[in-house]
């Protein structure tokens, strides 16, 4: 069984849990759900720079740990400092060492839109992201039929939230209704050994139609790579472990964000 599988058999379990708690009802009477949302499209569609989309990021499987001294809200306002496109909350306990609490506490100071980043196989954790403060959903293909996309991508937009459909291969196009799912992102490393390889987002960019919204995730870390990836035509790029592991995380934002200067690439 790869990561995949064994996460997603932990997801059923924790979906079990989580509707033997709440109900659907319930979710709409909570702090955040009525709150109008910031639509990442608004956000991340710029003219002048590539938008970056930080991540908020304790651990992963492939790396364990990433950053000792965590802690989400003091990153999160050196994000905000730093005046960046949106933030991305891992909340995967078992795996990532998140927590749906960091997404709280989060979207009581946030200034940009909030991807809430997890497994998400049911509804009730697309009702339970809006309820804790999330403007946008991850939904991950491998790990989703075409009608579950379908599905849940109707249930974030009932309850008023952005979905950024993830893919890591070409086998999964044929699930995805462009007309619907407008933000993609293309994720460069492999769901099967974890290697990466940025020649997925250039390669899967040119079978994406041109007016979908294009996200570039994993594996970036220096301006090479954001030079290569400009030939997709992407909108934005998702960081995590590259900010997550360094010790000054405002100077490496302000690195990044001249790397994505477009003014910059067009002198280049």
């Amino acid at each position: 069984m790869n990561i995949l599988n064994q996460i997603l058999e932990v997801k059923k379990e924790e979906v079990s849990a989580l509707k033997k708690i709440y109900s659907l009802n319930s979710f709409r009477e909570m702090e955040f759900f009525n709150e109008e949302p910031l639509r990442l499209r608004t956000f991340i569609n710029r003219n002048d720079h590539i938008a970056i989309i930080a991540e908020i990021k304790k651990a992963s499987p492939s790396k364990g740990i990433i950053r000792e001294d965590f802690n989400h809200l003091k990153i999160a306002d050196i994000y905000f400092e730093q005046d960046l496109d949106a933030v991305s909350i891992l909340t995967d306990k078992n795996f990532f060492k998140g927590d749906i609490q960091f997404l709280k506490d989060i979207a009581r100071i946030k200034q940009v839109p909030l991807l809430r980043k997890d497994f998400i196989i049911d509804e009730f954790q697309v009702f339970e992201s809006k309820a804790n403060g999330a403007d946008t959903i991850l939904l991950i293909s491998e790990a989703l039929s075409k009608n579950q996309i379908a599905d849940l991508t109707y249930a974030a937009e009932e309850c008023g939230l952005d979905v950024l459909l993830e893919l890591h291969s070409e086998n999964q196009l044929e699930k995805i209704d462009f007309d619907v799912n407008k933000i993609i992102g293309i994720n460069n490393r492999s769901l099967e050994d974890f290697t990466i390889n940025l020649q997925t987002t250039t390669m899967l960019s040119e079978k994406i139609p041109n007016e979908v919204t294009l996200v570039a995730e994993s594996g970036i870390s220096n301006k090479d790579d954001i030079d290569f990836l400009k030939k997709a035509k992407i909108d934005a790029i998702l960081v995590g472990e590259h900010l997550m592991a360094s010790k000054d995380i405002k100077s490496k934002l302000s690195e990044l964000k001249e790397w994505c200067q477009i003014s910059q690439w067009l002198t280049t």
